[in-house]
């Protein structure tokens, strides 16, 4: 036999069965498609739940209403007990019972009554009327995947768009030493070196970079438009002074008309915020409006309903940080100074909005600067639909800590912001800087080194 027959006739590896929970089809209403040609199922529980979830403005209800329509597409007038195709290439669908099973019933290992529970009964179902193929739990929920391997399932994370190596995204500042003492100096004369070269394997568009020779040393942008490295130079923007490396590249960045899309990257105290507003403020004249957003996320994971007030009282801690940095700002200048007064204007005119995410979903965005604060909070179904609403002359800057993460199902691995760090580093129209020193304070710089 030869090798391309045995390997057409070589034996198809055998289908699994994908078994979701609510927490994996509220961060991916679309994630029933991407099991490739494996066939996925959901218990009946998971449907009840979606119907709690389907009201209201947060991204959790958004996605619910979106799977609610895509299963009514999906299953058309066919029953949804049994198995209904997802299309070419695709596995089967369908809807599963919660039954109570043979040698393990995990109610009553657990406990009656408890939505989890009936969900990994309907996944021992699931295994127990399917011997010939492979069962497997997914959820966004790690108590959830350990309690469904105690009663012996296999469990694992929903893993779409989930960033294989975290500690690449924090390679934004690239050092290259020993290089030939003219390229410094002509750095510095000319401003540009024409020779990209220099930058070997690690020639980035838009990557930042320390050049050195002996103690001698420039900042420097590789330009990927005109493909020549630039010299960069530490810049006041709007009364704000970059106080090292990081922040130099950064505000290089964000006043660059050729880069749309930013991230700044770093823990508290680096300036990412200040940063990023100085910087849109300084574009004032280039664009109509600034709007400074962060995802409302409460500390004890519970609805801001519980809080007392009305609803710009309860939103009103969230928002407080920005406002801050916008103080911040204004207080770099006496109040008589035209700088003071142009904040002051814009704030009047509406021409600087900050408000809470969830409040301008939906909206497109043309001549705008977007600042999105505290996007680690964010899933990538999010980001993504952020970016996909920006009309001409827009220009977006995420900023956040991908270690800092506040929302459940969301890590390191799987939040907004490093999934687009991870896809979209190196290309020509976004810019990536990872913030690493804390300028707040000495008091703040030892709670996050030592802390």
């Amino acid at each position: 036999m030869t090798k391309a027959a045995s390997t057409t006739t070589a034996k198809k590896k055998p289908k699994k069965i994908f078994v979701l929970d609510t927490s994996v089809l509220l961060f991916d209403h679309n994630s029933i498609n991407n099991f490739a040609e494996h066939d996925v199922a959901i218990p009946i529980t998971v449907l009840e739940e979606l119907d709690k979830f389907k009201v209201g403005n947060d991204t959790k209800n958004y996605e619910a209403r979106e799977v609610i329509r895509f299963l009514d597409k999906l299953s058309g007038s066919e029953s949804m007990q049994d198995w209904i195709s997802l299309g070419k290439g695709k596995g089967n669908f369908k809807v599963i019972m919660n039954s109570s099973v043979g040698s393990v019933d995990a109610e009553e290992v657990y406990g009656m009554g408890k939505n989890d529970h009936k969900i990994l009964n309907a996944a021992l179902t699931v295994e127990k009327n399917n011997k010939t193929k492979k069962v497997i739990m997914v959820s966004k929920d790690i108590n959830l995947r350990l309690k469904a391997k105690a009663v012996g399932l296999v469990a694992e994370d929903y893993l779409t768009g989930k960033v294989e190596d975290v500690k690449e995204l924090n390679k934004s500042l690239i050092t290259i030493s020993d290089l030939d003492s003219d390229i410094i100096r002509e750095l510095f004369q000319k401003g540009v070196h024409e020779n990209v070269d220099i930058l070997g394997d690690q020639k980035v568009a838009n990557g930042y970079y320390v050049l050195k020779n002996g103690s001698s040393s420039s900042l420097a942008f590789y330009n990927p438009r005109d493909q020549v490295i630039e010299r960069v130079e530490k810049e006041l923007c709007y009364g704000i002074k970059p106080k090292n490396a990081e922040q130099t590249f950064a505000i290089n960045a964000i006043l660059n008309p050729d880069i749309k899309l930013i991230s700044l990257q770093g823990v508290a105290g680096t300036g990412k915020t200040l940063l990023a507003l100085a910087g849109a403020i300084e574009q004032r004249k280039l664009y109509n409006q600034i709007i400074l957003a962060r995802p409302i996320v409460p500390l004890s994971n519970r609805d801001i309903g519980y809080l007392p007030g009305d609803a710009s009282e309860k939103i009103s801690p969230y928002m407080e940080p920005l406002w801050d940095n916008l103080k911040f700002i204004k207080n770099q200048f006496k109040e008589t100074s035209k700088q003071h007064k142009q904040i002051l204007e814009m704030e009047e005119n509406g021409k600087i909005i900050i408000t809470p995410l969830a409040y301008i979903r939906g909206r497109s965005f043309s001549n705008i600067i977007f600042i999105i604060d505290e996007a680690q909070n964010l899933t990538p179904h999010e980001v993504k639909t952020i970016i996909t609403r920006a009309g001409e002359n827009t220009k977006i800057i995420f900023t956040g800590d991908i270690a800092q993460i506040d929302t459940p199902y969301l890590d390191e691995q799987s939040n907004g912001l490093a999934y687009l760090i991870d896809r979209l580093k190196g290309h020509p129209i976004f810019a990536h800087i990872k913030l690493e020193k804390g300028e707040r304070s000495e008091l703040a710089n030892v709670a996050n080194e030592l802390l």
